[in-house]
């Protein structure tokens, strides 16, 4: 049954079904919708929004109901026009308590229909699942408030730049809301009205606190590296795989610097030739997954590209979607408990631990480390800040 939520928000539950809203006992079999909403639970929900591969309404919009959604869109910007002019939060109201029920009833049905023509028009992709997943679990990160202040601080407010950018930050958005279709490779990109975790300056990440007692950082060493080795099926290096490839590719005469120097040059460079060796074969790996101009990733990522770029975007993507697809085994393992996933910062994912929960590190750990492609050493870190976090030994 097709159905739309009157707003995205968990603690908002109201939907539009057949023609009628609903906010207390509601229909149990809701099947099909645009995006996702915390108000429903229901993860066999399936989104057009996927399907379209991330468009807005008015790209998919067939031409017979282009007219009625203007006008819709028209006056659902004139309402957050007037929000924001009398500065009310909405992400602390529910949406359909400030707007008329006429509106609502017009609305829903336009997307309702949009959602249908979608359905019965676009293929469903390859990797719709993982896209399902991670749409859930941005989305619940998106309604995750930081706690961002400038106590132990004191450095950073002794200059006038960095006192004006840690005042935008701790005056600005307090959350961070994902682009999941800002790149072709599946890197997560944030929205303009999001807290710029992805680009901020490292040091300001020390105005980042958790709302529990530590953050808790992983990430993969040498993620790209170990990407290529997997996908050449060669054996992954139980120790630090930049000093491994000083030894076992470089012969001993470079340092761990130098060595990762000279991987990038050659992962980024296809015509580079820095690296010699059957372990990073990269004509063998674009052999197996690049076809007529398009990557096809393990992960199930489809991508049309140039073959100058195709060994990077593989790479790229596959890595990208690697973490991802454990940041939401992680989101499921952390269901019901203090802890959850407070941000994603490329192949990092990090943590607001609870301190009664330490226990679950080397659990979580062994989540990260142990992905769809074999296992690939993992870095683990914590710390009462975003910035200062110290590796742990587990």
């Amino acid at each position: 049954m097709y159905f739309q939520s009157l707003d995205d928000k968990s603690e908002c539950v109201g939907i539009y079904v057949n023609g009628k809203l609903h906010f207390d006992a509601l229909p149990t079999d809701l099947t099909k919708t645009w995006r996702h909403s915390g108000a429903i639970s229901n993860n066999d929900v399936e989104y057009a929004w996927l399907r379209s591969g991330g468009q807005n309404l008015a790209e998919v919009c067939p031409e017979e109901l282009s007219t009625q959604l203007s006008a819709n869109q028209s006056k659902f910007k004139a309402y957050l026009q007037s929000f924001r002019i009398a500065r009310i939060d909405l992400r602390e109201l529910c949406f359909y308590d400030l707007v008329p029920e006429d509106f609502l009833l017009e609305f829903c049905e336009t997307k309702n229909q949009i959602t249908k023509f979608v359905f019965e028009n676009y293929e469903k992709p390859s990797n719709y699942e993982h896209l399902a997943k991670v749409h859930r679990l941005l989305h619940k990160i998106k309604y995750h408030n930081f706690e961002i202040n400038n106590k132990d601080c004191r450095e950073l407010m002794t200059n006038t730049r960095d006192r004006t950018q840690i005042n935008r930050l701790i005056n600005g958005p307090q959350h961070v809301d994902y682009n999941l279709f800002g790149t072709v490779t599946g890197r997560l990109t944030t929205f303009s009205n999001s807290l710029p975790i992805l680009t901020m300056k490292k040091i300001y990440r020390k105005t980042i606190k958790p709302k529990n007692d530590w953050f808790l950082s992983l990430d993969y060493n040498g993620a790209e590296l170990r990407t290529v080795l997997a996908l050449g099926d060669e054996p992954q290096p139980d120790w630090d795989i930049h000093q491994w490839n000083a030894k076992n590719v470089f012969g001993g005469v470079v340092s761990r610097e130098e060595s990762k120097e000279k991987f990038f040059a050659w992962l980024y460079n296809p015509e580079s030739e820095t690296i010699k060796s059957d372990l990073y074969n990269r004509d063998k790996i674009l052999l197996q997954y690049y076809n007529e101009g398009y990557v096809s990733t393990p992960m199930g990522r489809k991508i049309k590209v140039d073959e100058r770029r195709a060994f990077n975007y593989l790479i790229q993507s596959t890595t990208a979607d690697l973490v991802m697809e454990r940041a939401t085994k992680i989101d499921n393992f952390l269901n019901n408990k203090k802890s959850f996933i407070s941000h994603i910062v490329h192949d990092e994912i990090v943590i607001d631990l609870h301190d009664q929960e330490r226990d679950l590190v080397p659990l979580i750990k062994n989540i990260f480390e142990n992905n769809v492609l074999g296992h690939f050493r993992g870095n683990i870190n914590a710390g009462k800040n975003y910035f200062e976090l110290k590796e742990l030994q587990l």
